[in-house]
């Protein structure tokens, strides 16, 4: 599987360097004000903050265009149809289709808010290893089941992928093509997804065993981390100015009705 949030983890950018706490309140907050923003005006604002962020943390644009590339095919059913089928004011006639103005502009906003927040959010998982993520969930207040739950969620993807890729291998070298649907077709893949789900009950009875046994449950003080110097809290401040003010600007329109 071709997840891997963390594999530029190792590079020395200064969103590299930046506390793990500080960082995810940070860009956390972004993220919210991106979600927040409704108006067109604060678009290329938001576009122009996830692009300086992302070139900031050293990211090659293949790592950006490999994430988005599947929930974007989605995202492009969709804004294929919304121009046709959402809004009253007509701009242009494509033969019986309709072009329409609300539409095209709903799809314009829906497509820069996904891009800048996917965006946003590999640099939050990708600007150090995961585990150090979620270890600053936990200093900020994370309930530690929670967090091992989204650690052992992220490190089974790959086992579980593992296996699947394994299975379809085996599959394909006995003859079995799932491009060819059918019933019979529909019936194996069924009975695959039945097995991967056994085979993956039963991995983890075995793992939440063996952890049991090592002391797994036991109380445990929060991880330590580092002092937060000067430069910290200096990225964090921007950030958040950034986040205030889009959500500042968001407020002006709505009342002044822009």
């Amino acid at each position: 599987m071709e997840l891997a949030l963390d594999a530029y983890a190792d590079l020395d950018s200064p969103l590299h360097r930046w506390e793990p706490r500080m960082r995810l309140v940070g860009l956390v907050g972004l993220i919210f004000a991106f979600a927040f923003v409704q108006h067109l005006w604060l678009l290329p604002v938001m576009a122009a903050s996830a692009l300086t962020l992302y070139g900031a943390a050293q990211f090659p644009l293949s790592f950006l265009w490999k994430r988005l590339r599947s929930p974007g095919f989605f995202l492009l059913m969709m804004a294929f149809m919304l121009p046709f089928l959402s809004g009253s004011t007509v701009m242009l006639h494509i033969g019986p289709l309709a072009l329409r103005r609300e539409g095209s502009l709903d799809t314009v906003l829906i497509v820069t808010k996904f891009v800048s927040i996917m965006t946003v959010g590999l640099i939050l998982f990708g600007t150090a290893p995961f585990l150090t993520t979620i270890e600053a969930m936990r200093a900020l207040g994370l309930p530690p089941v929670l967090a091992d739950m989204t650690l052992f969620s992220y490190r089974y993807i790959y086992e579980i992928g593992g296996d699947l890729a394994t299975m379809r291998t085996a599959m394909g070298l006995r003859g079995f093509r799932d491009h060819r649907l059918s019933g019979r077709s529909l019936g194996v893949l069924a009975s695959l997804a039945g097995s991967i789900l056994v085979r993956s009950y039963e991995q983890s009875e075995r793992v939440y065993k063996a952890m049991i046994l090592r002391g797994y449950g036991q109380s445990s003080r929060p991880p330590d981390h580092d002092h937060v110097q000067f430069y910290d809290w200096l990225l964090l401040g921007f950030v958040l100015l950034v986040a205030g003010g889009l959500i500042a600007g968001e407020v002006l329109l709505r009342r002044s009705g822009g």
